[in-house]
C-alpha cells in the first residue's frame, strides 16, 4: 500500500510540474488516504500479532 501512496505522490509531483493543478490535488489527496489506510492496517496487524502471541506446537 505504501507503494501506491508513493506512486500517487510521484503522479502529483509530475502533474504539478506540468501545471495540471487539479490532477495534482486529486493525486495528493489519494496519496494521503492510501497512506493513512496503510498506517491503520499496520497498527491493527501489529496489535493482533501482539495479543495473539506465539503458539507452541505440542
Amino acid at each position: 500500500m505504501l507503494g501506491w501512496a508513493i506512486t500517487f505522490l510521484v503522479i502529483a509531483l509530475i502533474a504539478a510540474l506540468f501545471g495540471f493543478g487539479g490532477i495534482a490535488g486529486v493525486a495528493v489527496e489519494a496519496a494521503k488516504i492510501v497512506f493513512f489506510v496503510a498506517i491503520v492496517l499496520f497498527v491493527v496487524s501489529a496489535l493482533v500479532g501482539v495479543f495473539r502471541g506465539r503458539r507452541t506446537v505440542p
